[in-house]
């Protein structure tokens, strides 16, 4: 999905410089002395560093003011932006929240978010832009961003409750219209996210409309029909964020594994840190017993979604298949006291305590599987026979 985030940057340069001077006197003192040059020389040089995107000359200047004058927030919050410009992302949260601490201000914490963001720490990223949000609620970069970072984390249902409101401000602002239908069709309110797929379809046959069309037909499991609307729309935008990630989902569940796993390649190369691609590029290589290969795929979706099971099932998969054992059990004991009901985990754990000659355990786990699939089996009959109650009524 196309991210808004870069529009968002608040780079404190010139007014704040100005404003820092307010504060620090222009005196020759140490720091003249160490670089034959004042104070407000040196920012000056720093900035113009920074705006030629001579970025580490910038943060040296930044770095060796603040040796001197460490409690400067806005020349911290440029610090802060030029190391992200150099994709120093750890680097820029310190000083940003440093920055924070000394001046509360609304810009140097979306500053710090969107450092959060690009360094994938989504759940942080989300955290500083609630209260800018709540503080604004009529600021679409916010809202888009903080939209995003839901979507990405796959809380669907959080990204449609906070865009829906703006949407209704913003009817006809194109990615917000976006970003919600998707989040609305992967959360299964398809037929609400229908009614944006028309928004944009009146602009024409657009990439967007059947990257939305395509993700509604998956949502009602008509993987052919996805992958009409899906091909259609790699080949409108071969660009298109999210596109080839759900046209590959369309193929695998075809059954196409190999043109399903070239789509997940072609989506990484446009957003390498598209969490679907990664974990099946991880899952289908690890059922390909290529777990040294798996290992980079599952460590970045890991890194976009932190503790989230699947991954660390995979994970944990990818240990067993490489002769780690003992490693593996811990990792699926560790996943299964925070998810009790994963089933697979269940599964393999049994198997594993077999293995490793622990039959006491292995029995436990079975009778936990067994447990599981008789409770998964009465669910489906409850659903069945909920839909067959309704039939009469719906019938003609």
């Amino acid at each position: 999905m196309r991210s808004s985030s870069s529009e968002c940057v608040l780079v404190f340069l010139s007014q704040p410089l100005r404003c820092a001077f307010l504060v620090i006197p222009l005196l020759a003192g140490s720091l003249a002395a160490q670089t034959q040059r004042t104070p407000e020389a040196l920012l000056k040089e720093a900035e113009s560093f920074q705006q030629a995107g001579k970025l580490d000359q910038a943060i040296e200047d930044y770095r060796l003011f603040l040796k001197q004058y460490p409690d400067v927030a806005p020349v911290r919050s440029n610090l802060g932006a030029a190391l992200v410009g150099a994709g120093r992302y750890e680097e820029a949260i310190v000083e940003y929240k440093r920055a924070l601490e000394l001046q509360p201000l609304p810009q140097i914490r979306l500053n710090l978010a969107l450092a959060y963001y690009k360094a994938l720490q989504l759940n942080e990223a989300a955290g500083e832009l609630v209260p800018l949000h709540a503080a604004d609620p009529g600021n679409l970069k916010i809202a888009l961003l903080l939209g995003d970072c839901y979507f990405r984390l796959g809380e669907f249902k959080k990204a449609v409750e906070l865009l829906e409101p703006v949407e209704a401000a913003h009817p006809e602002e194109r990615g917000l219209i976006y970003l919600l239908g998707m989040a609305l069709i992967r959360d299964g309110q398809v037929s609400k996210g229908e009614v944006l797929v028309n928004k944009i379809l009146r602009d024409g046959n657009s990439a967007e409309a059947h990257l939305m069309l395509g993700a509604a037909r998956l949502a009602v499991f008509d993987a052919s029909g996805a992958v009409d609307e899906l091909s259609v729309a790699v080949k409108l935008d071969p660009k298109l964020p999210m596109a080839h990630y759900l046209y590959g989902n369309a193929l695998l569940t075809l059954g196409h594994r190999d043109e399903a796993m070239q789509c997940f390649r072609e989506e990484l190369a446009i957003d390498p840190n598209e969490f679907g691609s990664n974990l099946y590029l991880g899952v289908l290589l690890n059922q390909s017993e290529q777990y040294k290969e798996a290992v980079p795929f599952l460590t970045r979706a890991l890194q976009v979604r932190p503790g989230e099971p699947a991954v660390r099932y995979q994970l944990a998969m990818v240990q067993i298949g490489t002769g780690y054992l003992e490693q593996a059990r811990k990792s699926l004991e560790a996943l299964l006291k925070d998810h009790s009901n994963f089933l697979d985990a269940h599964v393999s754990l049994a198997r594993l305590y077999y293995r490793l000659h622990m039959k006491q355990d292995g029995d436990r786990e079975r009778a936990i599987v067994a447990k599981l699939n008789a409770e998964i089996q009465a669910q489906k009959r409850a659903r069945a026979e909920e839909v067959t109650k309704e039939e009469p009524a719906n019938s003609p």
